[in-house]
Order: C-alpha cells, then sequence, then structure tokens
C-alpha cells in the first residue's frame, strides 16, 4: 500500500499527489499537520527513506530559525522537534512498503511506485 504524508497547501504535495493518483493504484492520504505522527512512525519513516533526522527538516520555516537553528541537537531532539512541529518535516513523503522517497522534485516519487 502506497501512503503519501501531504499538506494539502503545498504545491509539491499536491503534485506528488496527482502522480501518485495517476498510477490507479491503491493509496491513503495523510494529513500530517492534522493527523500528528509519533515517534515510532516518524522514526520508521526516516529509516525507510535512508537518511538522518535532520535532513527531513525543513530548516527555512521560522520556527526552525528561532528555536533550533545553530544549536548542537541530537537526532532524537530533531525528532521530537518535527513531532512537535510538524510544520518541520519536509514534504510530500511517500512510502510503499520498506521504500520512502521525499517528493522533491515531485517526479522522485516514480522511483519508488
Amino acid at each position: 500500500m502506497i501512503t503519501i504524508y501531504h499538506n494539502p497547501r503545498c504545491r509539491k504535495s499536491r503534485e506528488g499527489l496527482a502522480i501518485i493518483e495517476s498510477t490507479g493504484k491503491p493509496f491513503s492520504i495523510v494529513n500530517y499537520l492534522d493527523e500528528k505522527l509519533n515517534v515510532s512512525e516518524l522514526k520508521d519513516i526516516i529509516e525507510k527513506l535512508e537518511i538522518k533526522p535532520i535532513e527531513l527538516v525543513r530548516k527555512n520555516e521560522a520556527i526552525w530559525k528561532s528555536d533550533f537553528k545553530g544549536k548542537s541537537l541530537t537526532d532524537t531532539e530533531i525528532v521530537e522537534a518535527m513531532i512537535t512541529n510538524p510544520k518541520l518535516i519536509e514534504r510530500p513523503i511517500v512510502v510503499n512498503g520498506s521504500k520512502a522517497v521525499v517528493g522533491r522534485p515531485p517526479e522522485m516519487i516514480n522511483e519508488i511506485i
């Protein structure tokens, strides 16, 4: 089952959703700003992405700049920051089985669907 972690206000996220819809394959949508992820869910996604937590952070968000930028944070603290402030999570994220990709650019989604 394909899952897209989606922010409907984000153009790249909407483009990613359109790519998935065009496949005709079944999928689910998680609007992660409304349906907040828990720590284990986010860690699982990061593991499937095969990246460090800091690589999933939107570093241009005001909350990152004001509260976290320049601080020496552990991976656990970075995950907690994203859980507390889901706007910090890069989007869209598409998970298909044991693989995941950040859809930036949205065409990256084609690699796992």
